[in-house]
């Protein structure tokens, strides 16, 4: 029978994952609208606004790692 802790660090990396993507998701919403809307009125700002579709891209990344981190090292 598997220890209650393993059980616990899963569940944990499952909303370290989950959260931060839907909190990326919800702050990508806001961002792309913006971003969007400064293109149709300016081609040339295309470069800034990738730049800041890509920033809360990092956070579901940060969210990853903590969960590879979880898994990998608090598990042993």
């Amino acid at each position: 029978m598997a220890d209650i802790g393993v059980g616990l660090i899963a569940i944990g990396a499952g909303l370290a994952v989950g959260l931060t993507g839907l909190g990326a998701g919800m702050a990508e919403k806001d961002v792309g609208a913006a971003a969007v809307g400064a293109i149709t009125e300016d081609q040339s700002l295309f470069g800034k606004a990738m730049i800041f579709m890509v920033l809360p891209e990092t956070i579901v990344i940060f969210g990853l790692v903590i969960a590879i981190l979880g898994i990998f090292v608090m598990a042993n």
